[in-house]
């Protein structure tokens, strides 16, 4: 396996105000036993809510955080142990926080990538320009990154992140507040990387189309453990979760009955239908088109949470193995 994980542990402790003068402390335990392995060149989604320990692993997995306990390897490498060393073999990108030089333009960025990472200057004139032509940063170049949009500065970041060639590429909420066509170009970019180049991926989102567009396989994290591993069928199977199809008509009509849907509610001719969403909606919208008067129809996806919630609902919150039904 290129990444190792067994029985990782984060625990931060946090003091918090009891009285006056007195302050207590207690433990958190951000991430608590988790264990898995990702070979070389797979694409993986690792998602959960907010504060599930998702970042906490990532800063472990590049060595800004040491663990509390556990075994970590990078490519062979203790992160927390060989910092310098892993750094050559890993890309990072977090959404919310740019690695980039807020008032130099792009170009002068990417050349202190070059130096910092001794970046032979073939390879890293080959890598930019494919770079700057894969996510269209061509009039981007010579623009300071304050005055990018978040779309721009997030392809700025990816590029910065893959100029030196890293085997693996941890992407922490890539797609966060982009617009749809800034997330279309990171994911086909992300695609074409990782079909061509083998680059492993690891990918942290709130959005499930980034998912189910980039990734084979999923993993949940929830309150630090590992709540399920496998595919995106599965996970959607394991929480029930369901697809919202949302139907406007030319005229207000009775609840619509097509098979593979059903029902959920009306407002004049706008209506509201549920399918599983491990299920293809395409005959469901065939369905409506074909027996009654549509004007317009958009699906919706189930958010992380509500998965996650139906996932192990009632459990306790005891991990889940792919495949395992609820109850």
């Amino acid at each position: 396996m290129f990444i190792e994980v067994e029985a990782l542990e984060k625990t931060f402790t946090i003091r918090k105000r009891a009285g006056l003068l007195r302050r207590e402390k207690r433990e958190v335990r951000a991430v608590d036993g988790i264990s898995f392995g990702i070979g070389k060149g797979e694409m993986v989604g690792y998602i959960g809510p907010n504060g599930a320990g998702k970042s906490t692993t990532i800063k472990m997995l590049t060595g800004i955080l040491t663990p509390s306990g556990g075994r970590l390897r990078v490519a062979g490498i203790d992160p927390s142990r060989d910092r310098t060393r892993l750094a050559h073999r890993i890309g990072v990108v977090f959404g919310q926080r740019t690695t980039l030089w807020w008032d130099l333009p792009l170009r002068d960025s990417y050349a202190l990538v070059h130096r910092m990472y001794r970046i032979p200057d073939t390879r890293f004139a080959e890598n930019l320009a494919r770079c700057v032509d894969l996510l269209d940063l061509g009039e981007l170049l010579d623009v300071p990154v304050r005055q990018l949009s978040l779309g721009q500065r997030m392809r700025g970041d990816i590029a910065a992140a893959l100029l030196h060639d890293p085997d693996v590429l941890y992407l922490d909420e890539p797609t966060i507040g982009l617009d749809v066509v800034s997330k279309a170009k990171v994911r086909e970019f992300l695609r074409e990387l990782n079909a061509t180049r083998g680059t492993t991926v690891l990918l942290t989102t709130h959005d499930l189309t980034d998912i189910e567009q980039l990734c084979s396989r999923v993993m949940v994290i929830d309150h630090g453990r590992l709540m399920y591993d496998g595919g995106l069928a599965g996970l959607h199977e394991a929480g029930e979760s369901e697809r919202s199809l949302v139907v406007d008509l030319a005229r207000e009509t009775a609840p619509i009955e097509v098979p593979g849907a059903r029902f959920v509610r009306a407002e004049g001719p706008r209506q509201w239908l549920a399918l599983p969403a491990s299920a293809s909606a395409a005959p469901v919208v065939a369905a409506v088109a074909a027996a009654y008067p549509l004007v317009d129809l958009s699906v919706r996806e189930p958010d992380i949470e509500s998965v996650i919630a139906k996932m192990y609902g009632g459990t306790g919150g005891t991990p889940r193995a792919a495949g395992e039904s609820v109850r």
